[in-house]
C-alpha cells in the first residue's frame, strides 16, 4: 500500500510556527514515527507553499497511490483549483487539519476542498494524520 501525504503552506513550520496552536513537535520528527509505526505502509511525503505545486503533486500520483492524505493549510478555504484537482483524480483522499478549523477565525470555518474528500478530520493535533492512515486502511 502507498500514501502519500500533502501538507501545503506554512506547514514546513511546524515545532516553530505557533505552538500554542500547532504543537511543538516537526512534522519530519512525527513522519519518522508513522513510517515506524506503519512498516507495511509506504508512506511518501510532499510540502509545498505554492498552489500550483500542490496541484500538479495531487494529478501526478492521484491515479496511482492507495490514498493521500491532505492538509492544504490556508489553501482548505481559498482554493478552488485544489478542490477541482481532488475531485478529477481517482485516489481517495482525506483531509487533515491539525487545529479545530471551526473553533477559530470564522473565515477558516469553510472547507472548499473537504466536500471532495473521502472524510475531514479537524482538531486532534498531528494524530490526525494517523488516524487518516487508518480510515484509508479500511
Amino acid at each position: 500500500m502507498k500514501i502519500q501525504i500533502i501538507n501545503g503552506p506554512n506547514l514546513n513550520l511546524l515545532g516553530l510556527r505557533e505552538p500554542s496552536i500547532y504543537g511543538s513537535e516537526g512534522f519530519e520528527s512525527y513522519i519518522s514515527q508513522l513510517r515506524e509505526m506503519y512498516s507495511i505502509i509506504e508512506i511518501d511525503y510532499y510540502q509545498s507553499n505554492v498552489e500550483g505545486e500542490l496541484i500538479n503533486k495531487l494529478h501526478e500520483i492521484g491515479f496511482s497511490y492507495d490514498g493521500i492524505i491532505i492538509n492544504a493549510g490556508g489553501y482548505t478555504h481559498t482554493s478552488v483549483a485544489i478542490a477541482d484537482a481532488i475531485a478529477a483524480i481517482k485516489t481517495p483522499v482525506v483531509e487533515v487539519h491539525i487545529s479545530n478549523i471551526y473553533a477559530r477565525e470564522e473565515f477558516r470555518h469553510i472547507s472548499l476542498t473537504g466536500k471532495n474528500c473521502k472524510g475531514v478530520l479537524t482538531g486532534f493535533g498531528l494524530d490526525g494524520y494517523r488516524l487518516a492512515i487508518e480510515s484509508l486502511l479500511k
